[in-house]
């Protein structure tokens, strides 16, 4: 049965913590890092976000001394309350965090995402959540097209369930599309006439490198 989700993630939105103030003594959040698994925690002043702290800067602060000391330390990444799913996803990846503190228009905190949160959205996309195949294939980067990917795909009667860039590295863009398991072979052989490296292993590409062999051994032998 397909699946169709409506991505909604306001829903989402935590706020179960209090987020620190300036004015909170460092002692105060060490003692509260030690109770928790996240790797930042929002820090405001007059409910205006003013960054997160790390786990990691907070254990080597001063005890003794409050936030405001060490203010050019918070982290400012952040979300607004109408962010795609996917843009919030790019940000927990880039800021290598937990939790993604959330913003209203006017900068006020509202509260914040889990990253595992996110992650199950994408998990209930048809990209994870549908049976299908991976092909993964590479070009340069100013040869190829998502036009031309899916026109690829589609001209041996297929359905792209997803696509996107995985990897950008020495002028060469690897993309990995998802189908359903219709005429995987096709749609490979298909690439390479457009001039595409196929990345991913397939299992008649196995099948036909297993013949080729086979004849090179046979052919050896008779000319024995």
């Amino acid at each position: 049965m397909r699946k169709t989700i409506a991505v909604k993630t306001q829903q989402h939105i935590i706020n179960d913590i209090t987020p620190f103030e300036l004015t909170t003594k460092v002692s105060e959040v060490q003692n509260a890092f030690n109770q928790l698994s996240y790797s930042h925690i929002p820090v405001t002043k007059d409910g205006i976000f003013e960054g997160a702290i790390s786990e990691n800067d907070a254990h080597c602060y001063d005890a003794e001394k409050t936030l405001e000391a060490y203010q050019y330390s918070l982290e400012s990444f952040h979300v607004k309350q109408h962010t795609n799913w996917l843009d919030i996803l790019e940000a927990f990846a880039l800021n290598n965090s937990t939790i993604m503190p959330v913003l209203s228009e006017n900068y006020k905190y509202i509260g914040y995402y889990e990253l595992s949160d996110i992650m199950n959205i994408f998990n209930d996309t048809p990209f994870l959540g549908e049976a299908g195949g991976i092909i993964v294939v590479e070009k340069e980067i100013a040869g190829y097209s998502f036009s031309e990917i899916c026109q690829i795909v589609e001209s041996n009667d297929a359905k792209i369930l997803g696509v996107f860039v995985s990897k950008m590295e020495n002028n060469t863009a690897q993309i990995t599309i998802k189908i359903g398991h219709t005429g995987i072979n096709a749609i490979v052989q298909t690439f390479r006439r457009y001039s595409y490296n196929v990345v991913s292993n397939h299992e008649e590409d196995r099948f036909i490198e297993d013949l080729k062999k086979r004849s090179k051994y046979l052919d050896k032998y008779l000319k024995m």
